[in-house]
């Protein structure tokens, strides 16, 4: 073999679910919210989350030796923390917490990318469908729990994204924003907290506008957000300056991105723009691997659901009416693919 050639990447994604579940199961035990209030030994964490002492050390360690704790002392003496990462994005009680995406990951996602070969050979998704044959929106609708778990995790995954496009966008000639499909109110709420001229109103399915109302009274914004309740495929959009869908258009196929697409066209006037916020393939489909994971997500999910490019976007925003189009980078993966009228 030669000698310049090494196995180790191959090793390192091939095992990736090792560290992959260790950190989801950390997550569903609440360990970093538990260290949330200072450093704590083995054993103090062995009984707050009830490991079984075989488990406690490798457990705890694993984590230190993959960054995702830090660690004074050995043995017995040794005392556990947060890193500054875990403690921003996995403490429960952080305002920036993201763990809500990583607890779907372990509760839902995990077991069906299990089922990945058979999605790839057949195109058919592996999610709730395959046994009960509900999708996972028409059982998400039927459980509050499980739906506010799940406006959760997509808050928290995309608070991010959202706030450096309120921040990014040039909104000093638009006065009206819809966010379709806008699930707690979160984008709504960034842009309205970042441009005071803005008014702004997040629309999703009704069972969804109860839960929008309570984020955004909390979030002390109700005299310039609202929420209201549509249905996207079987309504018209509401006229606004700017037209916004966050992780919307990869959950459908081609022919409903175009239909969703049309009508964002139709509802707004000429100059203003419509935007999609989704992790967007570069053009050369090379280097944006969470994007492209994404799409086999979507695979996993629904089926002939997909993630796109910059270029898809553009052709797809063109064909339908839009006079040119751009992509605005939002940091990682992300970005705010624009189209404007």
């Amino acid at each position: 073999m030669r000698s310049d050639i090494s196995p180790d990447h191959i090793l390192q994604i091939g095992m990736g679910f090792w560290p992959s579940k260790t950190l989801l199961s950390a997550v569903e035990l609440g360990l970093f919210t538990e260290l949330g209030g200072g450093s704590r030994s083995a054993a103090q964490l062995e009984q707050a989350l009830g490991l079984h002492s075989r488990a406690t050390y490798d457990f705890l360690d694993a984590l230190v030796s993959i960054g995702l704790l830090d660690r004074e002392g050995d043995g017995a003496e040794g005392r556990y923390s947060n890193t500054l990462a875990t403690a921003a994005f996995l403490d429960r009680q952080s305002p920036t917490y993201l763990g809500g995406i990583l607890e779907m990951a372990n509760a839902r996602l995990f077991r069906f990318w299990a089922d990945l070969t058979t999605a790839l050979q057949t195109g058919r998704p592996q999610n709730e469908i395959k046994k009960s044959g509900r999708s996972m929106f028409d059982a998400l609708y039927d459980d509050p729990a499980r739906l506010e778990q799940f406006m959760d995790a997509m808050s928290g995954v995309s608070m991010g994204n959202f706030e450096a496009f309120a921040r990014s966008f040039d909104f000093s000639s638009y006065h009206s924003l819809a966010d379709i499909g806008g699930a707690t109110g979160q984008l709504s709420c960034f842009v309205a907290a970042s441009h005071p001229h803005m008014r702004c109103a997040s629309y999703d399915l009704p069972v969804v506008q109860p839960i929008a109302e309570r984020r955004i009274r909390a979030a002390g914004l109700g005299d310039r957000v609202s929420a209201g309740s549509i249905d996207f495929f079987d309504d018209d959009f509401p006229a606004a300056d700017v037209i916004t869908m966050g992780m919307i258009l990869h959950d459908w196929n081609l022919d409903a991105k175009k239909m969703l697409i049309g009508k964002a066209y139709r509802a707004l006037p000429v100059g203003g723009a419509f935007v999609a916020i989704e992790n967007i393939i570069d053009d050369e489909r090379r280097h944006n691997s969470f994007g492209l994971l994404m799409s086999l997500n979507m695979l996993i999910e629904f089926g002939e659901a997909f993630d796109f490019t910059g270029a898809d976007f553009r052709r797809w925003c063109l064909d339908a009416g839009f006079s040119r189009c751009e992509i605005l980078p939002l940091g990682g993966p992300a970005s705010a693919a624009i189209a404007y009228k």
